[in-house]
C-alpha cells in the first residue's frame, strides 16, 4: 500500500497521521498554514463576492438577474470537472509544485475574467477559474492535517478554510463595495493579485517535499468503490444548496424583499462572514471531540435556519439575525473533509479534491433552484424554503450513512476479518 510522504490514511487505520518528513517549528507550521489560507481567502473573495454583484454584471452584458446567476453556476461546474481530474493526474508530483501550479491557473483565470468582453467569454473563464479550486482545498487540507496531531486535524483544516471565512467577512463586502463604487471588473483584478501573492508565499515558506510515488488513475479511483466516500459527498451536495441558493441572490433579497438600501449588501456578507468565523473556529473544536454528531446536529440546526430565514426575510433586523445563523453553518465544511479523510483509504489526494467538487455541485444547484423558483413567481424570499427542502435530503443522506457504518460494525463484531 503506497502513501503520500504528507499524510497517511491513518484514522481509517488506527494510526496517527505522521508529521511532515521535515522537522518545522510550530512557527513554521503556522506560517504554512497563513499561506495556504491567504489563497482559500482568494478563493473565497472570487467565488462568494459575485453573488453580491450579479446586478452589476447583468446590467454589464444586457442580460437579466437570473441569466447573470449562471456565472455562478458556471465556476461550480468548473470546480466539480477540475477537483477529481487535477486530483487524479497531479497526485504524483510534489504538493508544494501542485499547489503552486494550482494557485497560478486560478489567479491567471481571475485577471482574464476582469478583462472579458461579453458575457458568453466571461462565463467560460469563470468555468476555468473553477478547475483548481477543489483541487487546492483537497491538496491544502492534506498538507496542513499532516503537520499536526491526529486530535487536532480539523482544527488545521479549519485554519485554512479560516481563509475561506474571513473572505467573508472582509474580503467579499469590501469586494462587493468596490464592485459598486468603481466596477465589478475590478473584483477580479484584485483576487487576480491575491491569487500571486499565495504563490511566492507558498514557494518561500513550504518546504520540497518528496515526489510522489507514480500511480495509476485506477489507484486513485478506488475512493470511489467505497459507499461512505459517497455518502459523505452526498451530503454536502444536496444538504448544502440553500447556502448558496440564498447568497446567489441576496442583493435583490436586501433590497426588494427587505426593503434596504444597496449599501447594506457588504453588511449583510459581513455578518455571514462573521458567522462563517464563529462556526469554523467552535466548530472545528467539536468536530475533532464528535464528528459525526457534529455533522449530524449542524445539518439540523441548518435546516431550521433557512425555514426562518424565509419567514422573516422581510424584516431587516431578521434578516440580519438569519445571515449570520446562516454564516456558522459553515462548520460543516472542516468536518465533512475530515470525515472524508477517515473514509477514503489509500486514495487521499481524490477524495480531499472531491469534497470541494461535492460543495460546489450544492453551489451549482442552489443557484439553479433558487432560479426556477423566481422564474416560478415565488420571489427571492423563497431562497430559504428551497435551501430547506435540499438540506431535509441531505440529512436522509446523514441518516443512511450512520445507519449502514453501524450495520458494518455490527456486521465486523459478528464476523470479523482474519
Amino acid at each position: 500500500m503506497s502513501h503520500s510522504p504528507l499524510i497517511e490514511d491513518g484514522a481509517s487505520s488506527g494510526r496517527p497521521f505522521p508529521a511532515s518528513p521535515v522537522c518545522l517549528s510550530p512557527a513554521r507550521v503556522a506560517l504554512i498554514i497563513f499561506a495556504l489560507a491567504v489563497g482559500s481567502f482568494g478563493i473565497g473573495t472570487g467565488e462568494f463576492a459575485i453573488m453580491g454583484l450579479i446586478p452589476d454584471v447583468a446590467k454589464s452584458f444586457g442580460v437579466s438577474n437570473a441569466d447573470a446567476g449562471h456565472v455562478i453556476s458556471a465556476y461550480a461546474l468548473g470546480v466539480v470537472v477540475g477537483a477529481p481530474l487535477i486530483a487524479m493526474f497531479g497526485a504524483r508530483f510534489r504538493r508544494r509544485d501542485l499547489l503552486i501550479g494550482l494557485m497560478g491557473l486560478f489567479a491567471a483565470g481571475n485577471l482574464a475574467s476582469a478583462f472579458a468582453p461579453d458575457f458568453w467569454s466571461f462565463t467560460l473563464l469563470r468555468f476555468i477559474t473553477g478547475l483548481p479550486h477543489g483541487a487546492y482545498f483537497g491538496v491544502a487540507a492534506l498538507v496542513a492535517a499532516s503537520m499536526v496531531p491526529i486530535n487536532r486535524r480539523t482544527q488545521a483544516v479549519g485554519r485554512v478554510m479560516l481563509g475561506l471565512t474571513v473572505a467573508t467577512l472582509i474580503g467579499t463586502p469590501l469586494a462587493a463595495w468596490l464592485g459598486q463604487v468603481l466596477d465589478w471588473q475590478y473584483l477580479f483584478a484584485a483576487v487576480g493579485v491575491t491569487g500571486l501573492v499565495c504563490m511566492v508565499l507558498i514557494a518561500l515558506l513550504q518546504p520540497r517535499d518528496a515526489r510522489q510515488e507514480r500511480r495509476g488513475i485506477w489507484s486513485e479511483l478506488s475512493a470511489l468503490k467505497r459507499k461512505q466516500v459517497w455518502l459523505t459527498l452526498g451530503i454536502a451536495a444536496t444538504g448544502f444548496c440553500g447556502m448558496f441558493a440564498v447568497f446567489t441572490y441576496i442583493s435583490p433579497i436586501v433590497t426588494d424583499v427587505a426593503g434596504m438600501g444597496v449599501g447594506m449588501v457588504p453588511v449583510v456578507m459581513a455578518l455571514f462572514g462573521a458567522g462563517m468565523i464563529v462556526g469554523n473556529i467552535f466548530g472545528a473544536k467539536l468536530a475533532d471531540i464528535s464528528l459525526m454528531r457534529t455533522i449530524g446536529w449542524v445539518t439540523l440546526a441548518y435546516t431550521g435556519v433557512l425555514v426562518g430565514f424565509s419567514l422573516t426575510a422581510h424584516q431587516p433586523v431578521m434578516l440580519l439575525v438569519f445571515c449570520f445563523l446562516l454564516g456558522c453553518s459553515f462548520v460543516i465544511g472542516p468536518a465533512l473533509q475530515t470525515r472524508l479523510m477517515d473514509v477514503s483509504g489509500d486514495a487521499q489526494t481524490l477524495s480531499a479534491a472531491l469534497m470541494h467538487s461535492a460543495f460546489n455541485i450544492a453551489n451549482a444547484l442552489g443557484a439553479f433552484l433558487g432560479g426556477l423558483a423566481i422564474k416560478g413567481g415565488y420571489g427571492y424570499g423563497s431562497m430559504g424554503y428551497v435551501g430547506a427542502f435540499m438540506a431535509v435530503i441531505g440529512l436522509g443522506v446523514f441518516a443512511l450513512s450512520l445507519m449502514l457504518e453501524r450495520m458494518d460494525r455490527q456486521a465486523a463484531l459478528i464476523c470479523p476479518a482474519e
